[in-house]
C-alpha cells in the first residue's frame, strides 16, 4: 500500500506514483516536537550527519590518506579540506531534495528518468557500494589481524558476520544506531588525539598544508592521490545514504516545518563533517610528522603503517590506538553501507530485500576480490587495492553528483525549497572540478 501525506494532493505530477519510503521501519520515527527550545530540535535532528562521516573517514580513506602524508608530508592537506567543502555543500543539498520532495536520491532518479537511465545509474550506485565495502572488508581483516593475530584470509570471511550486528541494531530502533556510531566516532577520535600528540607534528607546515598548490595538478602521482582523498571523501553511496535517513525525522509538511527541518538537518551534517575532516587530516598529519619526516615515503600498507609507528612514536600504546580505531571504522562503515544498500535497491528498481540478506549479497562482491589479492599477491598489496577502490569512487561521483544538482536547482521539482543559485553555483563548480579531474587521470594513465 503506497504512504500518502498530508500535502501528497498537491505534489508534482513526477511525485504523485509515491510508493513506500526507504528504510520503511525506521521512515518518520523519530518524533520532532513542534514548541521545542532550538537545542532541543538541533539534538532531534543529532545523528544522520553523523552516520554520513562515518563514509568520510572509512578504511580507503585510511589507506589515501596515509600515502599522500607519507609520499608528500603535509602538501595534500589542501585536498582533504577542499574535498570536505564538496561534501558539505552536496550533502546540504541531499537533505534538502530529500525534505523538499520527500524522495530519497535514487527515489527522485528513478521519478525524473526515463526507464533507460535510471537502471544504469542504479548499476553504478552498486559498484560504488561494492567498492565501498571492498574497503571495509579489507580495512576490518587488517584491523582484527592487527589486534588479535587473526590471519587477513580468515579475518576477510569473519567480516560477513557483523551482519548480525546490523540486525541486533535494527531490532533497538534508529536512535540506537545514531549512538552506536557517534560512540565509536568518539573512540576514534580519542585515538587519533593521543597519537598526533606523540607525533608532534610541525605545526608551522600543518598551516601552510592547507594553501594550495599547482603540483596537485601537474603531478600525476600527487593527482592520483589526490582523486584518491577526493574519492574517499565525497564518496557516492554518501548521497544516497543522507537523503534518506534524514526521512527518519518527523518534522511534518508544511513550507515552515520543512525550512526548520532543513535547517536543523544542515547543520547536523555540517558539524559531522567538520569532524570528519578533523578525523582525515589528523590520519594525514601523523603520515607526514612520522613517514615522511623520517623518509618512510613509500608506506600505503595499514599493516606497515602499524608496524612502524611503535618505533618511530616511541610509544607501544600507538600500535595498538592505530588497530583500535580502524576496527572501529570498519565496524562503523559496515552499518552505513548496508543502509545504503537498502536505500539504492529500494529507491532506483523498487526491489526490497531483508537487511541480512541485502549485507551478505554485497558483502560476498567485496569479499572474493580481497581473498584473491590476500592469497596471490600476499598482504602486502592489500593498500594498493584500497587506494584503487577510492579511485573507483571518484569516477563514479559525477554519475550521483549531476542528478543531485539537477534535481535540486529545478524549481518544478523543488517548488519553494529549490536551492537558491548561489548553492547550485558552487555545488556545480564540485561537479566540473571532479570531472575534469577525472579526465585528467585517465588521460595520464592512458599515456603513462
Amino acid at each position: 500500500m503506497a504512504i500518502e501525506t498530508a500535502s501528497a494532493s498537491k505534489q508534482p505530477d513526477w511525485l504523485r506514483k509515491r510508493g513506500e519510503p526507504s528504510l520503511l521501519d525506521v521512515f518518520r520515527s523519530i518524533p520532532v516536537a513542534a514548541k521545542a527550545s532550538p537545542w532541543r530540535k538541533f539534538l532531534t535532528f543529532l545523528g544522520p550527519g553523523y552516520l554520513v562521516a562515518v563514509g568520510y573517514m572509512d578504511p580507503g580513506n585510511w589507506a589515501t590518506s596515509l600515502a599522500g602524508g607519507a609520499q608528500f608530508g603535509y602538501a595534500l592537506l589542501v585536498v582533504a579540506l577542499v574535498s570536505n567543502i564538496m561534501a558539505i555543500i552536496l550533502q546540504s543539498l541531499c537533505a534538502r531534495l530529500a525534505i523538499a520532495t520527500g524522495r530519497d536520491l535514487a527515489q527522485a532518479c528513478r521519478d525524473a528518468y526515463p526507464r533507460w537511465a535510471a537502471w544504469p545509474l542504479w548499476l553504478l550506485a552498486e559498484l560504488a557500494i561494492c567498492a565501498t565495502d571492498l574497503a571495509e572488508v579489507i580495512g576490518t581483516a587488517i584491523g582484527l589481524n592487527l589486534l588479535f593475530g587473526i590471519p587477513l584470509e580468515i579475518g576477510v570471511l569473519i567480516t560477513a558476520l557483523d551482519v548480525f550486528i546490523i540486525l541486533w541494531l535494527q531490532t533497538k530502533g534508529f536512535r540506537w544506531i545514531e549512538a552506536f556510531i557517534i560512540t565509536l566516532l568518539g573512540v576514534i577520535a580519542v585515538c587519533f588525539a593521543v597519537q598526533i600528540a606523540l607525533a608532534d607534528p610541525d605545526w608551522g607546515q600543518v598551516v601552510r598544508g592547507f594553501a594550495p598548490t599547482t603540483d596537485i595538478v601537474t603531478n600525476p602521482n600527487m593527482l592520483y592521490l589526490a582523486l584518491g582523498i577526493i574519492g574517499a571523501t565525497v564518496m557516492p553511496h554518501n548521497l544516497y545514504l543522507h537523503s534518506g535517513i534524514v526521512q527518519t525525522r518527523a518534522y511534518g509538511e508544511s513550507l515552515p516545518e520543512k525550512r526548520e527541518a532543513l535547517k536543523y538537518a544542515t547543520l547536523d551534517s555540517t558539524v559531522a563533517l567538520t569532524f570528519a575532516l578533523a578525523i582525515n587530516a589528523g590520519i594525514l598529519i601523523l603520515a607526514a610528522a612520522t613517514f615522511y619526516k623520517t623518509g618512510q615515503h613509500e608506506v600505503s600498507e595499514l599493516g606497515r603503517a602499524h608496524e612502524l609507528l611503535a618505533p618511530l612514536l616511541g610509544a607501544s600504546i600507538a600500535p595498538s590506538l592505530f588497530a583500535i580505531a580502524l576496527l572501529c571504522c570498519g565496524l562503523n562503515s559496515t552499518v552505513t553501507a548496508t543502509m545504503a544498500g537498502q536505500i539504492v535497491m529500494e529507491g532506483f528498481i523498487d526491489l526490497r530485500l531483508p537487511a541480512w540478506l541485502r549485507r551478505l549479497v554485497t558483502r560476498l562482491v567485496a569479499i572474493i576480490p580481497a581473498i584473491a589479492v590476500t592469497l596471490i599477491y600476499g598482504a602486502g598489496q592489500t593498500g594498493k587495492l584500497l587506494i584503487l577502490s577510492q579511485v573507483v569512487l571518484s569516477f563514479q561521483l559525477p554519475f550521483a553528483v549531476v542528478p543531485l544538482v539537477m534535481l535540486t536547482a529545478s524549481r518544478a521539482k523543488m517548488g519553494e525549497l529549490v536551492a537558491p543559485r548561489w548553492l547550485t553555483a558552487g555545488a556545480a563548480i564540485v561537479a566540473a572540478i571532479i570531472i575534469v579531474l577525472n579526465i585528467k587521470l585517465l588521460f595520464d594513465l592512458a599515456f603513462g
